[in-house]
């Protein structure tokens, strides 16, 4: 009768240089993944964990992943951003072989004040729970006379008066009027707004999750 060999213990280490890589990965990164087909975008992950062999070799990471609007069981919808990923409960183990780079995953608020966008730029502001296709939270602010919630992909402009924010579309305005206003007031403002007048103010950003009027880079 022979006996099973014991399972070789495993050690966490707090950091791993991945090869490729100039900079170490350690928990609580956000790293892209080669995805399982080459048409595909790469995963977006975060480390929860990093483990060896009792030797440092056989790298593991453990790691929650991110879905792609577009993953979820409702689909891509016209108010997720090109960048918008959400946290899933979805946890697994994947070998440092198919890390590709590090990225950030950027509060929602955060990600709103970048100057510019890089490819390596995510944004998250809904938990996914890939079971039941639920979102936390299961409601965000909406704007404009359509009623939705923010893209930070698009370009909105605000009311003085009322301060909401539209789409030009919604206003039957162009992108290209819409970026020549100095002020604006909607359709219910506009009379008492106009009276009341001032000098022009600088425009600024919104506290939480209304946005400015300029089209961020992708």
């Amino acid at each position: 009768m022979t006996m099973a060999k014991p399972k070789a213990p495993r050690r966490t280490l707090e950091s791993y240089s991945v090869k490729h890589m100039n900079k170490p990965i350690k928990a609580g990164d956000c790293v892209l993944m080669r995805p399982s087909e080459p048409s595909k975008p790469s995963y977006v992950a975060r480390i929860e964990g990093i483990e060896a062999d009792s030797r440092g070799a056989n790298v593991k990471i453990h790691v929650r992943w991110y879905y792609r609007p577009e993953e979820s069981l409702g689909g891509r919808r016209q108010f997720h951003g090109s960048k918008e990923v959400f946290l899933s409960d979805h946890f697994d183990v994947q070998s440092t072989d198919t890390i590709e780079a590090k990225c950030i995953v950027h509060s929602f608020k955060s990600y709103t004040k970048l100057d510019a966008v890089g490819n390596d730029d995510f944004f998250c502001r809904f938990e996914y729970n890939s079971s039941t296709g639920a979102f936390n939270p299961d409601r965000v602010a909406v704007y404009c006379k359509c009623e939705m919630p923010y893209n930070p992909d698009d370009l909105m402009v605000q009311c003085e008066g009322c301060s909401d924010w539209f789409h030009p579309a919604c206003i039957d305005m162009t992108v290209e009027e819409a970026q020549r206003l100095d002020h604006f007031f909607c359709e219910g403002c506009s009379v008492e707004g106009q009276k009341q007048l001032q000098n022009a103010h600088s425009a600024t950003r919104p506290s939480d999750t209304k946005v400015d009027t300029k089209r961020r880079r992708r």
